[in-house]
């Protein structure tokens, strides 16, 4: 098996990670998934931010984990969760690093929503 090739941000491929100030609510289905004053935002290269809500600040009772996986040579393993909720739309929704590359560890036990997949995430 090949190693997995780890790739350390830089100026042809950006990465920060910042505090977000203000509050992140993630709701769907008429439900509050996640809601948060401790967002971290993440900027990598020309996709738009993510923001990354503390696995405390989500509502895990409503999270299923799946078996879905991928790689990320910048930032490591992803796991994922599927919002019983939302159904089929859901399915994979929510990704989380458990043990990510030391470039961005401060996103260590946080969790990112798709925003196609949840009916909003609101930044106030």
């Amino acid at each position: 098996m090949s190693e997995k090739p780890i790739r350390i941000p830089g100026p042809d491929h950006p990465i920060t990670v910042e505090r977000n100030p203000g509050r992140v609510v993630v709701k769907l289905d008429g439900r509050v998934v996640a809601d948060t004053r401790d967002a971290l935002t993440l900027r990598e290269a020309s996709y738009p931010p993510v923001q990354y809500v503390p696995r405390n600040d989500v509502d895990m009772s409503l999270l299923a984990r799946t078996d879905h996986g991928t790689y990320c040579p910048y930032k490591g393993d992803a796991s994922y969760y599927s919002i019983a909720a939302g159904g089929e739309r859901s399915k994979n929704a929510v990704w989380t690093y458990e043990n990510p590359h030391d470039a961005v560890r401060e996103i260590k036990d946080h969790m990112a929503f798709y925003p196609d997949r949840v009916d909003s995430i609101e930044e106030s």
